[in-house]
């Protein structure tokens, strides 16, 4: 497997494909359900956003993430950033290798720091993998996301220094 710089003619099927998956779960991001698939290019590949696909050893995207400013001007010396793993190849470490290149990246671009805004709660495989990472949760937002089956439930902001 390799994580590559996104090429978004190249790769927006691909990352469509996982996008379309994860968000239909609705208990994970943020996004509608029914998000459109011309609306990837601006939640996915923005311009202010830098993309990176996984690529399994048979070209198939299996996992993507974003790094972008969390916030403009004064603020945008701190990272955010966006993961999703293709549905089939869960529990493969994906996950956290997309993660580790994500910081390096960051790093490397010169944020300062990476945050994460909405981490959902009941999401316990997320949190314990961004904790693994060296993240910190840093703040709850009470209620702060509508979950398909639980209803309201908490979200985390966690952040991790670089």
């Amino acid at each position: 497997m390799i994580i590559k710089k996104a090429d978004i003619e190249l790769d927006y099927d691909g990352v469509w494909e996982i996008f379309s998956d994860v968000i239909a779960g609705e208990d994970v991001f943020s996004f509608e359900p029914n998000t459109p698939k011309a609306d990837l290019k601006k939640l996915w590949f923005a311009d202010n956003m830098d993309t990176f696909v996984a690529v399994d050893n048979l070209g198939k995207v299996v996992g993507s993430y974003y790094v972008k400013p969390n916030q403009p001007g004064l603020g945008s010396h701190v990272a955010n950033a966006g993961y999703m793993v293709h549905p089939e190849e869960k529990g493969k470490g994906i996950g956290r290798l997309l993660c580790e290149h994500s910081i390096d990246f960051a790093r490397a671009k010169g944020y300062l720091g990476m945050q994460f805004n909405i981490v959902v709660s009941t999401n316990e495989s997320a949190v314990k993998l961004w904790k693994s990472c060296g993240f910190s949760i840093i703040g709850t937002t009470p209620q702060g996301f509508r979950h398909q089956s639980l209803g309201l439930v908490d979200t985390y902001i966690m952040y991790k220094s670089l």
